[in-house]
């Protein structure tokens, strides 16, 4: 099987890889069982020096990497610059706070000593999505390789160029030989290496679908997994909300990435009273936006990842229509590229495809709403509680209603982001589990409870 590359502005092949056999991936995973045995014997001190220098060779080589990122994908260059330089940011924190973290915990049992250890499982497998290729990656792995485990990659088939500079970072930053290793492998042969029993524990960051594949697998085997699946987070706007301050973010929010991401604001629901006023200023919003060559360092919004992506917001655009809506396309059209220009759809309704699913594309329901009671409601109506935001001038109010919205993040006055001081996870069908702070440190570890008596 051939791993092709290709270009979501050109429409050109980048580059073609060929895929790894099983008898390849079993060959690598043995040798990456070798690798853990001497990288979980080092303290969490001596693994932190490595990561610095990972954060070194990231900041260094940040515009190369970002080009691979833009042409693979389609994300604006300055969105993939500022990916790279999160990547290393990660890096940074859990230097600063790993050691800490991982250290034991004592606990007064009335024994001599009692205490809880946090020890590596072995290798951990990551699953990973294209939508950002390589912060993806690093959240899942950063943590994962802090603790004394060791990770292999398997990256979405349409970047593999990015799996395969991600593994180089890890070289160039003089980690061990298959501490970190990418596999170019299709979904039948990853399903068989979890199956075989031949890694620890599996990361997903994928689709509902995938994830309960995934979950199933690993469930039937007896190996933890996390699941960071689908959002559809809501974005609600009360009456004592700063509007243009709103507008501005849910224009970011919402169209970031060409609205590819799993934590972008999907459902606008504004209270009525305040509706036009933000109508108005959202849309001033997006038509700022420039679209056009991802290259381009003004360029804010591309193309989408893959051709047929554009077909599928089409439909969902068609549905929101014949049911009603009124959907408002803004900016200019391209001549070439996957491109799908940011759709506002005024007056949308919860039956409404679009108000249901995980949209992956610039496409911005508004849902218009007489209360915060009945924004709660519509917030909570999905199968996703990945993450939420609320706009109100008065925080008491807003905190209290946060507390009502069912989800793993809530931001007030502010943007949904992944961020490494904070757990990253959903409820719900968005996930099981959590990446990222302390919490995600310790999710492939286990947790051992000594107790020395006398």
């Amino acid at each position: 099987m051939k791993l092709k590359s290709v270009n979501p502005y050109t429409e050109e092949v980048n580059w073609t890889y060929d895929s790894f056999s099983f008898e390849e991936c079993e060959a690598y995973i043995k040798k990456s069982r070798a690798a853990f045995s001497m990288w979980s014997s080092l303290s969490v001190d001596e693994r932190t020096k490595y990561l610095a220098r990972v954060a070194e060779v990231l900041r260094k080589n940040s515009d190369i990497y970002a080009e691979i990122i833009t042409k693979e994908m389609g994300k604006p260059i300055k969105q993939s610059r500022a990916e790279v330089q999160k990547c290393a940011f990660i890096c940074d924190y859990y230097i600063k706070n790993a050691t800490e973290f991982l250290k034991d915990e004592f606990v007064d049992t009335g024994a001599e000593k009692s205490y809880v250890t946090f020890e590596p499982l072995g290798i951990i497998l990551g699953i990973m999505p294209w939508n950002f290729p390589f912060w993806q990656v690093f959240k899942f792995a950063i943590p994962t390789i802090c603790a004394g485990n060791v990770c292999v990659l398997k990256h979405a088939s349409n970047v593999p160029r990015s799996a395969l500079e991600v593994e180089r970072v890890f070289l160039e930053a003089g980690f061990p030989e298959n501490v970190f290793k990418t596999l170019l492998i299709d979904p039948k042969i990853t399903m068989e290496i979890i199956k075989k029993d031949m890694v620890d524990g599996v990361s997903l960051t994928g689709s509902v679908s995938a994830g309960s594949e995934i979950g199933e697998l690993a469930g039937k085997a007896i190996k933890p997994f996390v699941l960071e699946l689908g959002g559809s987070d809501p974005f609600i706007v009360l009456e004592d909300a700063d509007i243009e301050r709103a507008a501005q973010a849910a224009a970011k929010s919402r169209f970031l990435n060409t609205g590819q991401g799993c934590i972008a604001a999907k459902r606008f629901i504004v209270l009525e009273n305040v509706i036009e006023d933000f109508m108005k200023a959202f849309e001033l919003e997006i038509n700022k936006l420039k679209i056009g060559d991802p290259m381009d360092e003004e360029t804010d919004i591309g193309p989408v990842a893959k051709e047929e992506f554009v077909g599928s917001l089409e439909k969902i655009v068609q549905d929101a229509k014949k049911k009603g809506a009124e959907p408002r396309a803004c900016g200019k059209e391209c001549e070439k590229g996957f491109f799908f220009r940011p759709t506002l759809i005024p007056a949308a309704s919860a039956d409404m495809e679009v108000c249901n699913i995980e949209v992956f594309g610039p496409i911005a329901p508004v849902i218009t709403v007489k209360d915060e009671d009945e924004a709660v409601k519509i917030a909570n109506s999905t199968e996703f509680g990945l993450g939420a935001e609320v706009w109100s001038g008065n925080l008491e109010r807003a905190e209290k209603l946060a507390k009502r919205i069912r989800s793993g993040f809530v931001a007030i006055n502010g943007m949904v982001r992944s961020d490494p001081r904070l757990p990253f996870g959903g409820i719900k069908k968005s996930g099981i589990g959590r990446e990222l702070s302390h919490y995600g440190l310790k999710e492939f570890v286990n947790i051992k409870a000594v107790v020395v008596n006398k």
